[in-house]
């Protein structure tokens, strides 16, 4: 009976057993999904800090010992980077540096933002130029316009400094215009522009008669000269290369003249790149043909045609007509589709108007051209039949078709930007730049084996005799 209780006894137990083996396999289950949860929802910083810690411990503790073992047979430890004193020139450039980071780092500048850290680095700059340090009163005045480019405190203190000391009469003009812009009651602004402007508007008087005596000259030249006709055929050529390549036309000069001149395909280059020049050459066959010579005044149905060449190759469905979307250039907006048609009627009434036609060719043209790019009436060659319509003003005065050069292309843009700013100036002393250097070309060619384009070339100026860009 003792045997048989005993059995009975072990059996009971070891269900017993298997029980709890069972209820604790199933608890530690479960705490260990908890745990892997909880570990994933609190962020891993919280978690793995001292973990890190020790681990970077460790490896500064072993990596000491190798690297110690490593160098220690090394008579002297090698020196990559030079001193401080072997990089400075100047003491005082290392006191300037470090009053400004002492100035900008303070937690002021982090609150009220860039505009009190844009006056400070004026009121520096005066300090700086009070002291006859130009070179970093300049840099003062550049970092404060790049924080506050619209800001007319800025912009007023950077063009009197521009004025006094670079003697750039015509950059400080403009800065005090933009000022008069943003802030038309700004006195200061209002006594400088009272000052620049008859020298702004005397040196661009100069410039413009040079032109015309340059005109004039070329007037006289003889046209039937080789030397002559060699040049108005590569200017032809250069006018299409160039004016394609400010639109994005990979072509080179001697390929684009191939295309011109054989009719041929050029191996690697697109079907439309091909088109755009063979649109181009037909645009300037008809203006050379019907409107040069031609009294009549200028029409949109003139324009239409113009643009209908320009891209017929490309694009015959919307070439010739007026956009039926809206259409964006970078930063800017043009109006909406549905005003184009007024607006083209708006600017063939404006370029018919008196005012106009008292101006000298070269400020018409270069009016023309960023009036119609400004309204973009089309989808696509906008550009093109500007710079066509340009051309067609000037020819119609006596000028060659002006060349705006692909490596001119960041001023270009550049001051149209600031035509839509609201002065047009830069971008007329740009198209009377790009006037002059197409007639040196026509000057620079008189002997059959001169250097013809030395003129396209870029050069320096003179703000005592020349308009800077």
């Amino acid at each position: 009976m003792s045997l048989l209780s005993f059995a009975k006894d072990f059996f009971i137990f070891r269900n017993y057993s298997i029980t709890f083996n069972t209820i604790f396999t199933a608890v530690f289950i479960l705490l260990l999904v908890i745990v892997t949860i909880a570990y994933a929802w609190i962020p891993g910083s919280i978690l793995t800090v001292d973990h890190t810690e020790a681990v970077t411990d460790s490896c500064k503790t072993s990596s000491t010992i190798a690297c110690s073992r490593q160098f220690e047979n090394l008579p002297v430890m090698p020196r990559f980077l030079p001193h401080s004193n072997e990089v400075e020139l100047y003491n005082d450039d290392s006191e300037f540096s470090n009053e400004l980071h002492r100035e900008f780092s303070t937690i002021k500048y982090q609150v009220h933002g860039t505009e009190l850290e844009a006056m400070t680095a004026v009121q520096m700059a005066l300090k700086m130029k009070d002291s006859m340090k130009i070179e970093k009163a300049k840099r003062l005045f550049e970092h404060a316009l790049d924080l506050q480019p619209l800001h007319p405190e800025v912009l007023n203190h950077y063009a009197e400094f521009l004025e006094e000391n670079n003697n750039d009469v015509i950059t400080a003009d403009h800065l005090y215009v933009k000022v008069l812009i943003l802030c038309p009651n700004h006195s200061r602004a209002l006594v400088n522009r009272t000052r620049t402007m008859p020298l702004v508007e005397a040196m661009d008087r100069k410039e413009l008669q040079r032109i015309d005596r340059k005109r004039i000259d070329l007037v006289t030249l003889n046209p039937n000269q080789s030397a002559m006709k060699r040049i108005r055929k590569e200017v032809y050529f250069l006018h299409i290369h160039h004016t394609l390549a400010l639109e994005g036309n990979t072509m080179t000069l001697s390929e684009t003249r191939a295309v011109v001149e054989t009719k041929t395909a050029v191996p690697g280059k697109s079907i439309m790149e091909h088109n755009e020049i063979l649109g181009l050459e037909s645009a300037l066959k008809y203006i050379n043909k019907t409107l040069v010579n031609i009294s009549k005044r200028l029409t949109v149905f003139d324009i239409l045609e113009i643009h209908k060449r320009v891209i017929g190759h490309v694009d015959p469905l919307s070439a010739g007509t007026f956009r039926r979307r809206q259409v964006f250039v970078g930063d800017y907006v043009p109006p909406p589709a549905s005003e184009v048609e007024y607006l083209m009627e708006q600017f063939i009434e404006y370029l018919q108007s008196d005012n106009m036609q008292l101006l000298h060719p070269v400020k018409r043209a270069a009016v023309v051209h960023y009036r119609l790019a400004h309204i973009h009436p089309f989808v696509d060659g906008n550009g093109r039949t500007a710079r066509l319509l340009m051309n067609l003003i000037l020819m119609r005065a006596g000028y060659p078709p002006v060349i705006i050069r692909k490596q001119d292309r960041s001023v270009y843009y550049s001051t149209m930007q600031m035509a839509n700013e609201g002065d047009i100036r830069p971008f007329i002393r740009f198209i009377a730049h790009c006037t002059e250097c197409t007639l040196d070309v026509f000057f620079n060619a008189r002997e059959y084996d001169g250097p013809c384009f030395r003129a396209l070339e870029p050069r320096t100026t003179n703000f005592s005799d020349a308009i800077s860009l």
